[in-house]
């Protein structure tokens, strides 16, 4: 497979993000679980990098989605939840990068940007799960406008957004928050889910730290550790998985992904692990090239392209 150069992929991100849309996703832009939070949003320029498309951002209060559309959709749409280690987003990286490969295959992307569990919010560490129940629901509940199958309709989580997507996998049915609209009739219940070096478990041996300083603080109680702890919250309810990362990653253990793999093969969910030797953690798209995971794009769609 041949590399990419940075130049190139800057374009196809430049190209992607000029051609696509945003909206906010509760009904008041602002989610009504914002009221007691005083986080104040902050763009990020050149976060991760020194592009343009470096972008990340902080105190999110109003999420948004991002629709990426391809030319020729195939019906099939992706709720995608970038990380950030629940201190911000990064909407480029794990964002835009995206676009180019999954659109070139008629795969409608809709990238989010979710509140961070330790902003203050009315649901507490329950926020981002809040944001994205809500979002999958919205796109449910406008899936003709985008050409797309409302039951053919997943998820896919880098990092600690990994956390934010396989919580809306194993939580889908969990009230978070009060109702608002007819959208929230939808479910939520992704009809698959890919988790890219995810954040998955709080127990003390395998956790990110700076994720859980986030969620549950420093000296968290059982009872909060099993709750966040997704590979103890995983039932036969949750929807075809799809696991990938780098041996090497020296920020989230890839026990995580282990661990994670173990509790949904016992319970009989499908589930498919990619592990590579090299790629450390943040490969995305970007910093995949020239090393073999840079094939993951396609082993994904691949097995997307056999679940819905």
């Amino acid at each position: 497979m041949e590399a990419l150069s940075r130049d190139t992929l800057e374009q196809q991100m430049a190209q992607a993000v000029g051609r696509s849309t945003t909206f906010t996703i509760w009904p008041d832009n602002e989610a009504p679980g914002a009221r007691t939070s005083d986080a104040v949003f902050t763009p990020e320029p050149r976060h991760t990098g020194t592009s343009d498309y470096d972008r990340a951002v902080t105190g999110i209060r109003a999420p948004e989605i991002t629709v990426y559309a391809p030319a020729r959709p195939n019906g099939v749409g992706i709720l995608v939840a970038p990380g950030g280690s629940y201190r911000r987003v990064v909407l480029d990286k794990e964002g835009s990068a995206l676009a180019a490969f999954f659109n070139a295959r008629g795969y409608t992307l809709f990238v989010m940007t979710y509140r961070m569990p330790g902003d203050g919010h009315e649901e507490g560490a329950d926020a981002p799960l809040a944001d994205i129940q809500r979002a999958m629901r919205v796109i449910r509940a406008g899936a003709q406008e985008w050409k797309l199958d409302p039951t053919r309709i997943g998820v896919l989580g880098f990092s600690a957004g990994g956390h934010v997507a396989a919580s809306l996998g194993t939580r889908h049915d969990e009230a978070v928050y009060a109702p608002m609209d007819a959208a929230d009739a939808f479910p939520a219940r992704p009809a698959f889910m890919a988790l890219v070096y995810p954040v998955i478990t709080m127990r003390e041996a395998h956790h990110h730290s700076g994720s859980r300083h986030e969620l549950i603080g420093d000296n968290p109680t059982e009872a909060q550790i099993h709750h966040y702890s997704l590979e103890e919250r995983a039932t036969r309810e949750a929807p075809p998985t799809f696991l990938l990362h780098a041996a090497d990653d020296p920020a989230v253990n890839v026990e995580n992904s282990l661990g994670m793999f173990s509790a949904l093969r016992r319970l009989g969910v499908p589930v498919e692990m990619h592990i590579f030797e090299r790629g450390k953690h943040g490969f995305g798209i970007r910093d995949a090239q020239g090393l073999p995971v840079a094939v993951w794009p396609e082993l994904m769609m691949n097995w997307i392209a056999t679940k819905v």
